[in-house]
């Protein structure tokens, strides 16, 4: 059975790999400016974490990426698909009519 931390985790997880969609939608990123986004909003994600989801996005079809060489080293870049494009819109909507259930009766408004 999962802990309540292991619920918690899956949660984010699935929020982090909407706001990696939604990051990608706006231009080619590449993994250090990912970790360096999820950051800014209080996620402690290293590589070792966050580049298995992005292969996980590319395998499944959301993301697409091009490597190429900047400042001598090989990176690589994601852009969502038009299918990732899709998806993150239906996530979009999803999330938004969740945390207005959720917080309806509470003191926390959106």
């Amino acid at each position: 059975m999962a802990s309540t931390e292991q619920i918690l985790r899956n949660l984010f997880f699935g929020f982090i790999r909407l706001h990696i969609l939604h990051y990608a939608s706006n231009g080619p990123i590449f993994g250090v400016q990912i970790i360096e986004e999820l950051t800014r909003h209080g996620y402690n994600m290293g590589p070792g974490t966050l580049y298995p989801i992005l292969h996980e996005l590319e395998i499944k079809g959301l993301l697409k990426s091009i490597t190429e060489k900047a400042d001598g080293k090989r990176r690589k870049y994601y852009s969502t698909t038009a299918a990732g494009q899709l998806f993150l819109e239906k996530g979009r909507r999803q999330a938004i009519e969740l945390v207005k259930e959720i917080t309806e009766d509470s003191l926390v408004k959106i």
